[in-house]
């Protein structure tokens, strides 16, 4: 496992938030720390500024933008952001590393070439995050119906990559009307073009592509060894509630228009679960 500390920056990049070590529980789980990475830029694309939830209070949403060391790329840019540690931020999160990280599951990519070799979870095609360093997250025995999902058969959930500007950046894309290579010169991401050709309201957005991920990823400069990285969420998603977007490759977890927050977190917890914190030196 990297140092456990270059772990605690990568998380606190994705968050907005600064993340601190704790010898006692967790304050978050890893399914928490994903819900808020994924409803920070809902509620964004919302035009929120601020974002409660339980155990940690008050989030900003405006220091995704406000703050240089957090700020997001412009709308039609692609590319990861410019992220790092700050000295300070609004919000602290304490996670202890011995019941967040599981490094048992660790696995590190970053040599790996997979070719022309194909790999399925829930009999979809897994595209491994060959050039990643991935950390694994403690999910075992923590959701009801044990961990049929985080397998290999066809039960299993499929593998989903959340780069974490994918929202506001993706979604220019999706919600215009003409093709899909077009770029338009307008941002709307209160809704999200589908493949059945409904306009469904906003969502939040993964994709089965690692390296599409990372053109929309946050990179940060560690404190702990001075090197610039890339960092990943790699996540299992309920194929039950994925929707397939106008884009290839791009699925929208969608919440429906007029949701209230509990309603808009219990369905990204019943659509998105985390296993994997990817890392790879920029």
């Amino acid at each position: 496992m990297p140092d456990p500390r270059l772990c605690l920056e990568a998380l606190s990049a994705l968050s907005g938030c600064t993340v601190e070590p704790t010898g006692a529980a967790s304050q978050l789980s890893p399914q928490d720390f994903v819900n808020v990475v994924a409803l920070k830029e809902f509620y964004k694309q919302q035009g929120f500024q601020e974002l409660e939830y339980p155990s940690l209070g008050t989030l900003s949403l405006r220091d995704l933008d406000d703050q240089d060391l957090y700020s997001s790329p412009a709308a039609l840019t692609e590319g990861p952001s410019t992220a790092g540690p700050a000295e300070s931020h609004g919000t602290k999160m304490r996670i202890n590393p011995e019941d967040f990280f599981h490094p048992q599951y660790d696995y590190d990519f970053t040599n790996v070439k997979d070719g022309d070799k194909t790999f399925l979870r829930g009999n979809e095609r897994y595209v491994r995050p060959c050039g990643w360093n991935r950390v694994a997250l403690r999910v075992t025995q923590r959701y009801d119906g044990g961990d049929t999902w985080l397998g290999t058969g066809k039960d299993a959930w499929p593998v989903s990559y959340h780069g974490q500007n994918m929202d506001g950046s993706l979604g220019i894309i999706l919600t215009h009307d003409g093709s899909t290579d077009d770029e338009p010169t307008f941002l709307d991401v209160a809704a999200a073009s589908l493949v059945t050709g409904k306009t469904l309201g906003s969502g939040v957005y993964s994709t089965p592509d690692v390296a599409m991920a990372e053109k929309y990823c946050k990179k940060f400069k560690s404190k702990v060894d001075g090197k610039t990285y890339k960092v990943v969420l790699q996540n299992r998603i309920n194929p039950e509630t994925r929707k397939d977007c106008q884009r290839e490759g791009v699925w929208l977890v969608y919440v429906p228009k007029g949701h209230n927050d509990i309603q808009t977190r219990a369905i990204v917890q019943e659509s998105i679960r985390p296993y994997g914190l990817l890392l790879k030196e920029a």
